[in-house]
């Protein structure tokens, strides 16, 4: 009996180091390392295992959306025209039925449009154009998480310190809605974003960052999101959001705080309801589990400022990183070294494609 115990004992305690060693990933691969020809912006990938990517055009591209291929190459996607008279793009989303949502934010027409592209049938599938009253002076639209179950897409538009909001939009009439704008859930935190040592500069000021990161999680019921000049981590229903009776007063009762976070660009989410987080000051990686708890997963050189992220299903989760902290966004002069990185990771759980 007492050999039986010591077995069962053994077995036990073998079973709990496993489930530890599982739910922490152990490492980062390296996919591309990249030059300032392919200054990354965000990521997306499809079921099908097409992987896109937005080039950031704070250090500037003659590309703006580009497929990696799977010999490694860097295409102009659709093709070399459209990718050239795109404006600056950044949010990028494949969805599960392989329609690749990207924002492309045009200054100097003061208006902005969401692009859904059919990679399946490569045409186009959805042009929806975002303009005033819908945005204001200050606007530029950076990231999306995409809801084909109620046939929405949910917009950050970081605009200015005082009226960073969400954009709802309807895919099926191209209805546009702004949502808590200049709410304590989208403006940035009166706090500095220290990086490397030095507080970020924007203009003649510390940076002071709105809503950027956001996501949605695989049953299509909650959204997160938060501001990138803040240490909070925000979600609502999006029942709720897509509820036009609910007055902005109502709307703003029913956002919770999930959790803190450092200050960050982009997230994601896995099927555990573990939110993934770019460190932006510490070169890392993070993860907000579904009880709400930050945990650090990784930090290295090769993490400078991670931007975008894109679950790619078994494959796991990828992430750009470009040190945009060094660019000229943020710096008269950039100082960036223009080595720039795509990276994959595991994540806690699966992470199923569309985030």
């Amino acid at each position: 009996m007492k050999f039986l115990a010591f077995v069962s004992l053994f077995l036990s305690f073998f079973a709990q180091a496993a489930v530890v060693n599982a739910e922490q990933p152990q490492t980062f691969e390296v996919l591309h390392k990249l030059n300032s020809q392919v200054p990354p912006a965000n990521i997306a990938a499809t079921k099908g295992g097409r992987i896109f990517l937005s080039t950031h055009q704070a250090y500037g591209s003659p590309y703006k959306l580009l497929e990696i291929t799977k010999a490694g190459e860097f295409k102009p996607y659709p093709n070399e025209k459209l990718s050239k008279e795109l404006f600056s793009v950044l949010g990028a989303v494949a969805d599960a039925q392989g329609i690749l949502w990207f924002l492309d934010t045009r200054w100097d027409h003061h208006s902005s449009r969401v692009i859904g592209w059919d990679t399946k049938k490569e045409k186009l599938y959805r042009e929806i154009y975002i303009s005033r009253p819908h945005i204001g002076d200050a606007y530029i639209l950076n990231d999306l998480a995409v809801d084909r179950k109620n046939n929405a897409i949910y917009i950050t538009d970081t605009a200015d310190a005082e009226n960073a909001a969400l954009l709802v939009v309807d895919i099926t009439t191209g209805q546009v809605r702004r949502v808590l704008s200049g709410s304590p859930f989208t403006i940035p935190e009166n706090k500095d974003m220290v990086i490397e040592g030095k507080v970020l500069p924007f203009g003649d000021g510390a940076a002071r960052i709105g809503v950027n990161p956001i996501t949605i999680d695989h049953k299509n019921e909650w959204v997160y999101f938060a501001p990138m000049t803040s240490e909070s981590l925000y979600r609502v229903k999006t029942q709720d959001l897509l509820d036009q009776t609910l007055t902005e007063s109502n709307l703003r009762k029913r956002v919770e705080k999930f959790a803190n976070k450092p200050m960050s660009d982009g997230i994601t989410i896995d099927k555990g309801g573990n939110v993934y987080i770019s460190d932006i000051t510490n070169n890392a990686l993070g993860v907000v589990t579904a009880k709400g708890e930050y945990k650090k997963l990784f930090q290295d050189s090769r993490l400078a400022w991670v931007e975008g992220f894109a679950n790619d299903g078994k494959r796991g989760i990828l992430a750009t990183a470009n040190q945009l902290h060094r660019s000229k966004a943020f710096n008269k002069e950039s100082t960036s070294t223009n080595t720039f990185y795509i990276v994959r990771f595991k994540p806690l759980a699966h992470a199923s494609h569309g985030r």
